[in-house]
């Protein structure tokens, strides 16, 4: 049964309880989460704060202003796959979602690496927000460089630093996490408001403390010396790391009222909200910076910018900010990664299911989950300590491996498609469908996930050798997948001979 492995709680008669049900699993989640909370948990994953704060000077040292247009192209692309991921969402308001559609879509084999690949996303993920507070704690009070004085992430003494603070933040949200959903979204909700009108105060700073126009974005000045092109794609990386983990709110589901209707619409409006306000940031930045030409951009980024324009009591406010971005950021996404845990163990899927899908019946949480999500982000912390390159590594091995489990997703959809999708048995399904726009959209999303998971994954000295070091590195993001395929295989062939690993009803006879 799907639900062997969960204990019982109190009968939920609900109607989402009564929808969940339908699916065979029994509710043992406590469904506390509105509009807008599920809202706050897609936007939070995808943090314009956190991500353009830790990757502006990453972006820019490449592709100089020019990189602006990174920004609008990833949008376009991710944003066909979250209209594929919206009408998944209405069609199946189950937890772990990239899991749950794959399952249902391409088969057990499918849905597991898609589960297996993006809960190993989902851990490098959290372990690379969390060290974002080093781009942004240290210019608010020198005590927080706990190590050495050089406070750039892609020093030694700054990635050293930057292991610190990001395991502290690991621990506090692994117990936020542990004490319940409800403290969770009220948490996240705050700081997701707190983002919001940071983002609002930055970009109202920058745009009426301009140095030039609008059109620095076609500057390509600053560029890496050779082709542009080259250069161009390299700087695409900031916006491909930030515009992920707009699912979320298809993660949480199961913790969602009404989720058939309201995460359609969150998954979407997120990213869509996530892009304006970055656009928007990354435009009044290029356009306010003191010197596009002093190295000061590139290696300080956004954090250079804000206290070059506003070195006062106001501008540590907004650097503050950042900091809560950054920290509700770490705890959507250890979230998100323990609801997919849960949602596999529930089934079987993971070696000592039994515990990952106990749910503590006073918290309404899966505890064991967030602990393993938090331990395991830092200790690939602690092993990359000293590593200058830390930022770009982790980035980019979590980039590819989440772009490789959405690809899982779309890719299984699309056959459907054009073999001809059955309809969901409730009529709740349609309250989002692409309708005859359906195949096209899918087929550029394919194309686009292919075609992103090759750029991410390209061996680049500059990206994952900027000071020298071992082949190893330079191929870090292609043999962090190997690796974790590899895993996979082993750990697939282990539970499918563990005689406690039973098929779920749903795995049995997946539905489209």
């Amino acid at each position: 049964m799907a639900t062997m492995f969960a204990p019982a709680p109190p009968p939920d008669t609900s109607r989402d309880g009564a929808d969940l049900a339908r699916f065979g699993y029994q509710p043992v989640l406590h469904r506390k989460l509105g509009r807008y909370a599920s809202f706050a948990a897609g936007f939070s994953f995808v943090s314009i704060l956190t991500t353009i704060f830790q990757f502006f000077g990453f972006g820019y040292s490449f592709g100089g202003a020019a990189f602006f247009w990174t920004w609008p192209i990833v949008f376009a692309g991710q944003f066909l796959v979250a209209l594929n991921f919206a009408e998944l969402a209405a069609r199946y308001p189950i937890s772990g979602c990239i899991y749950q559609w794959s399952r249902r879509l391409g088969g057990e084999l499918v849905g597991w690496f898609a589960g297996w690949m993006m809960v190993i996303a989902q851990i490098v993920t959290a372990a690379a927000a969390a060290i974002a507070l080093q781009v942004v704690l240290p210019s608010i009070w020198s005590g927080f460089q706990l190590v050495g004085d050089d406070t750039a992430l892609t020093s030694s003494a700054g990635a050293t630093n930057a292991v610190l603070l990001g395991s502290i933040l690991l621990a506090v949200t692994t117990i936020v996490n542990v004490l319940g959903i409800d403290l969770m979204s009220r948490i996240n909700s705050i700081g997701v408001t707190v983002e919001i009108v940071g983002v609002l105060a930055i970009i109202a700073l920058f745009f009426t403390h301009t140095e030039r126009g609008p059109g620095v974005v076609l500057d390509t000045d600053q560029a890496v010396p050779g082709s542009y092109w080259a250069a161009f794609l390299v700087s695409g990386l900031m916006a491909a790391y930030v515009m992920v983990g707009f699912d979320s709110a298809g993660e949480l589901s199961e913790e969602t009222k009404n989720p058939r209707r309201v995460a359609p619409r969150t998954i979407l409006t997120a990213l869509a909200v996530s892009a304006l306000g970055g656009g928007l940031l990354l435009l009044g930045a290029l356009m306010a910076a003191p010197s596009l030409s002093d190295g000061s951009l590139g290696t300080g980024g956004l954090a250079y910018v804000l206290t070059a324009k506003l070195n006062s009591p106001a501008g540590t406010v907004l650097l503050c900010c950042v900091a809560v971005a950054i920290t509700v950021c770490t705890l959507a996404i250890q979230t998100a990664g323990s609801r997919l845990m849960f949602s596999m163990a529930r089934d079987g899927r993971l070696p000592f299911a039994r515990q990952l899908a106990a749910v503590h019946p006073r918290f309404g949480t899966p505890v064991l989950p967030s602990v393993i999500i938090g331990a395991l982000g830092i200790g690939l912390l602690v092993l990359n300590l000293g590593n200058a390159a830390i930022f770009a590594t982790l980035a980019s091995v979590c980039i590819v491996t989440l772009y490789l489990a959405y690809l899982l997703v779309t890719v299984p959809l699309l056959v459907r498609r054009i073999k001809g999708t059955p309809a969901d048995e409730s009529s709740e399904a349609a309250l989002f469908s692409l309708g005859r726009l359906g195949i096209p959209v899918n087929v550029l999303a394919v194309l686009w996930g292919i075609a992103m998971a090759v750029n991410l994954a390209w061996p680049r000295a500059a990206v994952y050798t900027p000071n020298g070091g071992g082949w190893w590195m330079l191929w870090a993001a292609p043999l962090f997948v190997v690796l974790v395929i590899a895993t996979g295989v082993v750990v697939h062939w282990f539970i499918a001979r563990t005689p406690n690993s039973t098929e779920s009803p749903v795995s049995a006879t997946p539905s489209a």
